[in-house]
Formats: C-alpha cells, structure tokens, sequence
C-alpha cells in the first residue's frame, strides 16, 4: 500500500487516513463486490430489481406521453444518482463486515450518524441530476428546431444527419462533465456518510481529493462503472439487476480500501 495521507485538522472531526489506491485495486473491488452479491443474492439482486422496476415504468409513461426520445438522457441521468440509491448496498456489505445480520428492513432504511447531512449530499446529487435534464432538453430543442421527432425516426436523424450527429457530441460532453463532477463528489462520499459522523463538505472535500491525486486508479474505477451501467442499460434495463447492486457493493469496498479511521455510526 503507497503512503498514507492524512486528513487536515479543519477537513475532518474524526481521525481519517486516507490511503492511495493502486491500478490493482478496482478489479478487487470487483471482485469483493460479486462475493457480496452471492451472499443474499435474492435481496442484492431484488434491489436492482426494484430499481429497474421503477425505471420500466418511468419509461412507460414516457412513452405514453409520446416523449419516449427523452428516456436515454433519463437513463444517463440515472448513473449521477447512483451513489445515493445505492445506500442500501453499502449497509448490507458493511453488515457483512462486521458480521451482523442482515435484514430487508436495515437495507431499506439504513441508520446514518448524521441524516441531515447525508439528505444535503443526495440534495446536490439531485440538483446535478435536473441540470443534467434541463440541458439534455434544451440540447434536443436546439437541434430539432423545437419539433419533436417520434423515436422511429429518431436514430435516423441522431446518426446520419448533420444536426443529430452535432446533438450527440453536445449532449455527450456536457453529460461528460456534469458525471465526472459528480463522480468526483460521490465516489466515497456516500459510504464516508453511512459510517462515520462528519459533515458532508468534508466527506466531498475527501472524495474530490482522492479522484485528484490518484486519478489512474480512480478513472479506471469510474471507466469499469460507466462500462458496466452502458452494458446494463444497453439490456433496456434488465443488465441492472446485476450491474446495479455488483457497482453498489463494490463502492463499498474502493471505501474501506481507502478511507481508514474510527467509525461513529449510532
């Protein structure tokens, strides 16, 4: 393991070492993270379940509402509110750490040390989440001259006309941008939150930092996590049941792999 660095004094109420990751260690978070899900597959996988579940109907009515062209920004949306929904996640392969029982009842509603600050972070996750929406409205608006093309003739016109083409590589980086912001910000937060009780611009202060100064490792995590959610989406959805709760419990371990200090939780 590279040497430690230590949280500043101001950064941090409890005594947090955050330890530098290598390129090795995403793949064993992986790894950790498909042993995690075999351990109560049904709950793991009814977890993902229930997010696809929600997902197929929100893409149904969508389509109902004849804006069915609007449900791939939707679904890219969905990976910027990962890291919260996934909560329920880290606390089944925290339990499994510390050898306690697991229940649907302590998934569902996992006990965080400060429920204020954990609802701020899901706050600007959800407020990256609706900027990601306005912008992907506005880019279609843009480009379509304000008309709505049926999702018949959608791929036809994103593909192979000059406008859609320009559309794609818009949408993309602005989507780009606004995933890596929130990776930055969540990609231990979240976890940081569940276990010990700090307040959440040192818990993003932690995360934003470990994604700056170990950016190899860090990017290749987030390369497997957008590679995965692509493959699951690209299933319509039904890829998730797995992807979904193996990225969950997987964050878990990139956590405990490099954040070390005393937990808190109540």
């Amino acid at each position: 393991m590279a040497n430690a660095e230590s949280v500043p004094r101001w950064a941090a109420r409890s005594p947090l070492v955050i330890h530098a990751p290598t390129m090795d260690d995403p793949w064993r978070w992986l790894g950790r993270g498909w042993e995690d899900l075999w351990r109560n597959p049904l709950l793991s996988l009814g977890y993902g379940a229930a997010f696809v579940g929600i997902g197929l109907l929100v893409t149904a009515g969508l389509w109902a509402l004849g804006l069915e062209s609007m449900a791939p920004a939707l679904a890219a949306g969905f990976t910027l509110l990962g890291p919260v929904l996934a909560v329920g996640l880290y606390e089944m392969s925290r339990r499994y750490e510390a050898r306690e029982s697991v229940s649907l009842r302590a998934v569902v509603a996992p006990r965080v040390p400060s429920p204020p600050q954990f609802a701020f972070l899901a706050f600007v996750l959800m407020f990256l989440f609706l900027i990601w929406l306005r912008l992907a409205t506005l880019n279609y608006a843009l480009f379509t001259h304000g008309s709505y093309v049926p999702v018949r003739d959608f791929l036809d016109f994103a593909l192979k006309t000059e406008e859609g083409l320009t559309m794609l590589v818009v949408g993309t980086l602005a989507g780009g941008a606004l995933a890596a912001i929130a990776y930055a910000i969540s990609a231990i937060s979240v976890p940081l939150l569940l276990r010990h009780d700090i307040d959440v611009l040192t818990a993003i202060w932690i995360s934003v930092q470990t994604v700056l100064n170990h950016p190899g490792p860090m990017l290749l995590w987030a390369w497997l996590i957008a590679v995965l959610t692509a493959i699951g989406l690209a299933t319509m959805f039904l890829g998730l049941i797995v992807v979904f709760p193996l990225i969950g419990h997987a964050t878990w371990h990139a956590y405990r792999t490099i954040v070390i200090g005393e937990s808190s939780p109540p």
